[in-house]
């Protein structure tokens, strides 16, 4: 439609064509899309929001409210004496660098509580809702026993049951846990969490329903599929609420998606408020010297550069002798991440500017290689060391088993999904799928061609008011008087995303993946401009989101 919006004491008051009423501040924005704000459920800025006030990138790219606390890993509730334990959980889960940690984060907190009024002493530019992490809570209730995986007593699991609901009641919008082989801690151990009983969980689903309130979000291997499942639907029915796990297409198990796809719309038959999480595109590895993988790193020559500065690695890797050595030169052993993917070279792709997240599997430096009759590691090669090493490959780890994304057009078409996955904050040297909510627009509505596209209502209504009242907040994700005045007004001729690149803002000069966008010509957060063309105006208008939000009254009557 086109209409006017205005906005009065951070909520939207009137919607219409040609309101008689006057701002204090007008946008003119005629041509352009006017949307709510996007709301993203699966963030990973536990820290940053203690440290930081703008919750770039997703505040940048159009995010007003951002859910962090997922996959079960977060900073409270903590002793003093297991600060350590937990960064290096959250440094092993979510590759956020561990000295950065230790700089940044202030531990003027206990209970969740606490971390709570510390988050919220602090002014953001975008709201933040916070979910109890297991790890944390595990670690807290047992100490060294949690963390190495024991099994826990009935004495603990009342514990843990009874600060999750006193956690719920002072405003957590839920629950997380990690139950995939996959989170390790940054010293290789399993997470905390791994292997949690039935008796555990179930107390833990208890405190929700004790609170009457609450999300779980789950993440699982789903290893025994049909044990598994059975699990999560018993924790709902305990918990008495919704329930979402994550759910991507993996290569080792590249039909696994289509079984909990099964599974899942039973249990929406069944009734049970159940949604997968899904990503709307490959979960992407940036591959560059300046990050935290790439093929070379478990060659010996490399790691006798590996810690000089950017240039001076470059100028060592432009040496012909070096060169022909390292590629002549076989993987160590002891890295199986990267070797494994080290030869995956169908799965390599150079990014470009624009990126090019759906590539053509013909395009891969694997394809050009044999095309081209020469060994990929020269290919490999060459690209890392384009724009003085500044450059990025592009391995679509997850989603992309058929070098296609119609698999995941048909995740994103079912009812029982949502938009998420994000990861923001996380991930900060490998991945960085911040941008999600920006590519759902322009590859999904306007710039496929290798299959159908959406419509773009739907494609902004399933990251607003659907992701918005999946972990309960009902007064978000809106167009309509009573919803808050959280909203972007975006040229979709000219929305744009740039290709990422590294920056080395965090504490203690670490470095993090960051993406801008052109096309938002202002994101506004509760009535306040934060964001002009990408830029921050020094507006914080951002809150601590505590529990479930009500839908407008206004609109709750009629």
């Amino acid at each position: 439609v086109e209409a006017d919006v205005a906005v009065d004491a951070g909520r939207i008051v009137a919607v219409g064509p040609h309101l008689a009423l006057k701002g204090r501040e007008e946008i003119d924005a005629r041509g352009l899309l006017v949307t709510p704000g996007w709301v993203d459920i699966h963030t990973h800025y536990d820290g940053q929001v203690t440290w930081a006030s703008r919750l770039d990138p997703s505040s940048t790219l159009g995010a007003t409210t951002v859910v962090m606390g997922n996959c079960g890993v977060g900073f409270a509730p903590v002793r003093p004496q297991d600060h350590d334990t937990l960064i290096r959980l959250m440094e092993g889960v979510e590759d956020i660098p561990g000295a950065a940690l230790h700089e940044g984060l202030t531990w003027k907190w206990e209970s969740f509580g606490d971390y709570m009024d510390a988050v919220d002493s602090i002014p953001h530019d975008i709201d933040v809702g916070l979910q109890v992490p297991h790890g944390a809570l595990r670690v807290y209730v047992m100490g060294e026993r949690g963390a190495n995986r024991e099994p826990a007593t009935a004495d603990e699991n009342a514990a843990m049951r009874e600060i999750t609901a006193e956690a719920i009641r002072q405003g957590a919008l839920g629950f997380s846990t990690t139950r995939t082989m996959v989170h390790r801690t940054a010293d290789g151990d399993l997470t905390p969490t791994i292997g949690a009983a039935r008796d555990e969980m179930l107390a833990i689903a208890q405190g929700l329903a004790d609170a009457g309130s609450g999300v779980l979000q789950i993440v699982s291997d789903f290893k025994d599929m049909d044990e598994e499942f059975a699990l999560l639907r018993e924790m709902m029915v305990v918990a008495g609420q919704p329930l979402s796990f994550s759910m991507v297409q993996a290569d080792v198990v590249p039909d696994q998606w289509r079984h909990l796809m099964e599974r899942l719309d039973k249990a929406a038959d069944d009734g049970l408020p159940m949604k997968a999480v899904i990503a709307g595109r490959p979960v992407g590895l940036m591959l560059g010297l300046q990050g935290s993988a790439h093929p070379f790193i478990s060659r010996p020559s490399y790691q006798e550069i590996a810690d000089l500065p950017l240039d001076e690695k470059v100028a060592r890797m432009r040496d012909p002798a070096f060169r022909a050595r390292l590629i002549a030169e076989a993987p160590a052993k002891g890295h199986p991440f990267i070797n494994s993917l080290a030869g995956a070279y169908h799965k390599m792709f150079e990014l470009g500017d624009p990126p090019n997240y759906e590539p053509d599997p013909k395009d891969s430096l694997g394809a050009k290689a044999k095309a081209l009759g020469v060994n990929p590691d020269e290919l490999v090669y060459d690209a890392l060391i384009a724009d003085e090493g500044r450059a990025f490959l592009y391995f679509p780890m997850h989603n992309y088993v058929e070098g296609s994304l119609d698999n995941v057009r048909t995740m994103i078409d079912s009812p029982n999904t949502l938009s998420g996955l994000s990861d923001g904050g996380a991930h900060v040297g490998a991945i960085c799928d911040v941008s999600l909510p920006t590519f759902m627009l322009t590859h999904w509505v306007r710039d496929r061609t290798r299959g159908p596209r959406f419509d773009l209502a739907r494609m902004i209504h399933i990251q607003t008011q659907v992701t918005a009242e999946s972990v309960g907040l009902l007064d978000r994700g809106v167009i309509a008087p009573g919803y808050l005045g959280d909203l972007n007004v975006i040229d979709f001729d000219r929305l744009q995303l740039k290709a990422p690149y590294m920056v080395y803002d965090l504490p203690t000069g670490a470095r993090r993946l960051m993406q801008e966008a052109d096309g938002y010509v202002a994101t506004i957060k509760s009535g306040q401009v934060i964001y002009r063309e990408g830029q921050p105006t020094g507006a914080l208008p951002g809150r601590l989101v505590r529990g479930r939000q009500p839908a407008p009254q206004a609109l709750a009557a009629e």
